[in-house]
């Protein structure tokens, strides 16, 4: 387990737990690290070119998106998901059932009808995993979401993290399987 002292005296633990060891891999777990990370991503244009503006918390319909970009005549919300859940290489998401995270993919979609381009990113908080898929034990009515999201041209990313003891950071794609 990896901690991290607390900078709050108001909270009930001293710490915050940031990564821990699974089978000889580390897998960060700390809630805001994948929207940090993939700030800095796109940031970097490895992901989109030519970015004029990146905006956080964007407010879109009934929906806060992570991001909203606007790159050349390109205008793209973002909605950023951590991937921590693993299972024999292969990771998924959600862990638990999140009706927040369905909202979100309906929404993307309905942002794709009015002219605006959408991108759901799967941030995987470790490496040297096969492929992402929805799991669909846990909440089937988000895999269903998801496919229907790229039905209607919502692009779907996965990306894997190199995780140390003392940072994160974006790696490469891996396959997305939806079925």
């Amino acid at each position: 387990m990896i901690l991290q002292k607390a900078n709050c005296s108001e909270r009930k633990t001293g710490y915050d737990l940031i990564a821990v060891w699974k089978n000889g891999r580390l897998i960060n777990m700390d809630s805001q690290a994948p929207n940090k990370v993939f700030s800095e991503y796109l940031q970097s244009g490895r992901c989109i070119e030519d970015i004029t503006l990146i905006k956080s918390e964007a407010i879109h319909g009934n929906s806060r998106f992570d991001f909203y970009v606007e790159a050349g005549m390109q205008k793209i919300f973002i909605e950023v998901k951590g991937v921590t859940l693993e299972k024999d290489n292969v990771v998924l998401f959600p862990d638990a059932p999140t009706e927040r995270g369905v909202k979100h993919l309906n929404e993307l979609a309905m942002c794709i009808g009015e002219g605006y381009e959408a991108m759901v990113v799967f941030v995987i908080q470790m490496s040297n995993v096969r492929y992402f898929t929805p799991n669909n034990k846990t909440h089937p009515a988000f895999g269903e979401a998801l496919i229907a999201a790229e039905k209607a041209g919502v692009k779907i990313i996965a990306l894997y993290c190199v995780v140390t003891e003392n940072s994160l950071t974006i790696g490469n794609s891996v396959p997305v399987k939806l079925t």
